[in-house]
């Protein structure tokens, strides 16, 4: 889809510009292009291909079964849906870890293949090398703290993260590296909502919350969550716009009825 004339993008700079006038960030999640478009005319800031695409889209447990492939194809999807957003695509699991030559060739492939204005990989210090390659390229980086679902097995549960005096001050600590080595922006998910607030004032980037309180500097929701599409997850940072759910399963099932009778197609509805 073409770039309307009177739609200004939505870049790094205008998130730090926004942070720096005191005014939210909006994130939402998404994952194809008919969902990317409504999310995009609604006038959303940020559009994440989240590797919760490897839950919601899926039906994984986990993130870590998706691959880099399956997340070029969702966010070239989502690419061709946006007019205004920015649109940060999550590195998945096993395409950063541990190799920095190999972060950086994942990264290169995310930009040239889907049209993706930035990428977005979990961890602190452990990740900084393919963090800095990978900006050394000219892509932007979105750091994520907190609860990191890609490392779900070492830590065995999705419980809320740094509660601990010595977690909290390595996550202030996390923070400041990424801001250091020139990450535009961080998500911060499922930690004690002060803690949050301090990692938001210490560092002069923008800090996006997921369960992090509203000390932060924005919110990002998965889209499936918040319109009640999927009606079996209900955490307590969680708040549902809709109840999709009920409304699809009322209009399907209504369609069967319709076919079942007779009544759909009518005349009106034939050539």
């Amino acid at each position: 889809m073409s770039v309307h004339k009177n739609v200004k993008r939505v870049t790094t700079h205008t998130l730090q510009e926004m942070k720096n006038a005191g005014v939210k960030i909006s994130m939402l999640t998404g994952y194809d292009f008919s969902m990317a478009r409504i999310i995009d005319t609604a006038g959303i800031d940020v559009i994440l291909v989240g590797d919760s695409a490897s839950n919601v889209m899926a039906g994984h447990e986990t993130t870590l079964p998706i691959t880099l492939d399956e997340m070029i194809y969702h966010a070239s999807s989502v690419v061709r849906g946006v007019n205004r957003a920015l649109v940060v695509v999550d590195m998945p699991f096993g395409s950063y870890q541990g190799n920095s030559r190999e972060a950086l060739s994942s990264a290169i492939r995310i930009m040239k293949q889907s049209g993706a204005h930035a990428i977005k990989l979990e961890g602190g210090r452990e990740v900084i090398e393919s963090v800095t390659r990978i900006l050394t390229a000219g892509i932007p980086v979105m750091g994520h703290l907190g609860l990191t679902p890609q490392s779900i097995y070492k830590f065995g549960t999705y419980t809320v993260r740094a509660k601990e005096d010595e977690e909290a001050q390595r996550l202030i600590e996390d923070a400041k590296l990424l801001e250091e080595a020139g990450c535009f922006a961080i998500v911060l998910e499922k930690i004690p909502a002060d803690l949050a607030e301090e990692v938001a004032k210490s560092v002069s980037i923008p800090i996006i919350g997921i369960g992090a309180g509203n000390g932060v500097d924005g919110q990002v929701l998965v889209v499936h969550d918040m319109l009640g599409i999927n009606n079996e997850f209900s955490p307590r940072f969680l708040r549902k716009y809709n109840n999709l759910y009920e409304e699809m399963m009322g209009s399907i099932q209504r369609y069967i009825e319709d076919v079942k009778s007779g009544d759909f197609p009518n005349e009106n509805e034939q050539y």
